[in-house]
């Protein structure tokens, strides 16, 4: 008897110790899409503006989504002075129009992704954004997705270069700052 139950425990500690090992290479899997950017300063602005579009719930929600996640470099191309208006109460529905653009509903992994080139994804805001592969590298309307498969507890984040904006009805480009005028 005192064998079995010695083989059962034996058991239980290698089955336990494979769990752990088979979690232990994510290390953002037990987290939401905004606890790890939040962890990652260089998701800082991002976040700030996520804060300041009241969309940290939403974010924080079940889900599944796929963010397409502008790193602090992505948001220093912008013009000179573009967060900082974006951020203001009185433009919050551009700064949630701009957001959502980055989001896609659903978990769309990198093998995924490669599947789309040539197609438009839509995303939480109503638009669509292109993929493309080109080279190996996947594109994001003109936005390279640096890194891929940030696995998250509800969805995943692909890191991109450059903040993806939408495309003003009036104008091929963004108006100047990056935002529409009246």
């Amino acid at each position: 008897m005192r064998k079995v139950l010695l083989a059962l425990a034996a058991g239980v500690v290698v089955l336990a110790a494979g769990t752990q090992s088979a979690l232990a290479g994510c290390g953002t899997c037990d987290k939401t899409i905004v606890e790890n950017a939040v962890a990652n300063k260089d998701f800082a602005t991002l976040v700030a503006a996520v804060k300041a579009a009241d969309l940290v719930d939403t974010l924080s929600g079940d889900g599944p989504f796929t963010v397409f996640a502008p790193t602090e470099a992505a948001f220093a191309k912008l013009p000179e002075g573009t967060v900082a208006e974006l951020v203001k109460p009185e433009n919050k529905d551009k700064l949630v129009a701009i957001l959502k653009l980055h989001v896609v509903p659903g978990k769309v992994m990198s093998k995924d992704v490669v599947k789309l080139d040539g197609k438009r994804a839509k995303t939480a805001s109503g638009k669509s954004v292109k993929v493309t592969v080109k080279d190996g590298t996947v594109l994001i309307n003109k936005s390279k997705v640096v890194k891929a498969d940030v696995k998250c507890k509800n969805g995943v984040i692909h890191v991109i270069d450059t903040v993806l904006l939408p495309r003003d009805k009036k104008r091929a480009k963004p108006s100047p700052g990056g935002v529409g005028t009246k």
